[in-house]
């Protein structure tokens, strides 16, 4: 009996991102600009007299927090990509963090939630002169953090139209994403901060600003919701659905051949994985049906059972 070697047939399982280096990196520039932007409102707050400036430090480190989960993901998928523990790589590690991101992200809401309630019922004094400087250089430091975490992948155009739709399905970073949105919620809040410490300090507008409060409330929930869903539906395979189901039938079932069974769902950013069980009345090597599939370029983990059926069989 022949000693076989499986070198040969054996492959990698690592499912990061394309872009996984280059966002990791991104992600640790901001958590720095996040944290001292950070110490400045807290150190600036407390020199200045300035409550919301102090409480709005705070605020910040929770997006630090959540920034350096992100941030911290990356490097531990990168670190593990080859561990042989994880059955089908760390490339979804980053919706596990995404998701841990966006319960943050709602708890912060919820914060500014009651904390604008609670100033709508009981105003408080605000320091505008000094909270307006600080809370510009907070908008700037948040334009500077969203353009670093811009996401200028774009779409790719060498790949033929019938595998386009099912290729760029879920091809995004949801962890990369995540850090986005906690950016761009900073950024809101600073926008309303300043409309109104604005209204505030040249109008006498003071209910202003718990409104404003209530508005990002608003918006920044709803961002954590999205988040929850896009993450979560990831986390329970609950994609790619038809259209990556479609695209796998239409290449395989040709010639009689039948799809009995298929499961098909995301590995990582831009990476898929699929079991196909076909029934045929002609058996080929699972090699061929594989190469069908050659040009769906997000399957990355394709796993065929042939099952043979004769024709009278099928026909009955």
């Amino acid at each position: 009996m022949h000693t076989h070697s499986v070198e040969n047939w054996t492959h990698e399982h690592v499912f990061l991102g394309e872009r996984h280096d280059r966002n990791e990196r991104r992600t640790w520039a901001v958590v720095s600009l996040t944290a001292l932007m950070m110490v400045t409102e807290i150190g600036g707050g407390t020199l200045f007299g300035s409550m919301a400036l102090v409480a709005d430090g705070w605020h910040m480190s929770t997006h630090v927090a959540a920034l350096g989960i992100a941030a911290l993901a990356y490097r531990y998928a990168r670190q593990h990509a080859h561990d042989r523990r994880f059955s089908f790589g760390t490339g979804k590690l980053g919706e596990l963090a995404a998701f841990a991101s966006a319960i943050i992200l709602a708890m912060i809401a919820l914060y500014i939630g009651i904390e604008s309630a609670t100033r709508l019922v009981h105003p408080v004094t605000i320091g505008f002169s000094q909270a307006l400087p600080i809370a510009a250089l907070g908008l700037a430091v948040n334009l500077a953090s969203a353009w670093l975490l811009r996401d200028d992948h774009g779409h790719d155009h060498d790949h033929d139209h019938g595998s386009h739709a099912h290729d760029h399905q879920h091809h995004h970073d949801t962890n990369f994403r995540a850090a986005y949105v906690h950016v761009l919620a900073d950024a809101l809040t600073s926008v309303l901060a300043i409309v109104a410490l604005l209204g505030g300090r040249f109008y006498g507008l003071t209910w202003l600003d718990p409104v404003m409060g209530l508005i990002g409330t608003t918006v920044i929930a709803a961002w954590a919701l999205g988040l929850v869903r896009s993450a979560g539906s990831v986390l329970l395979d609950l994609v790619p659905i038809e259209e990556g189901e479609q695209a796998v039938r239409r290449r395989l079932e040709t010639d009689g051949d039948r799809v009995s069974d298929l499961h098909l769902w995301q590995v990582g950013p831009g990476h898929q994985a699929a079991i196909v069980s076909v029934i045929t009345d002609h058996p080929q090597p699972p090699s061929a049906y594989k190469a069908k599939l050659a040009d769906l370029h997000t399957l990355s983990h394709i796993t065929i059972e042939v099952e043979p059926c004769p024709q009278h069989a099928k026909a009955a």
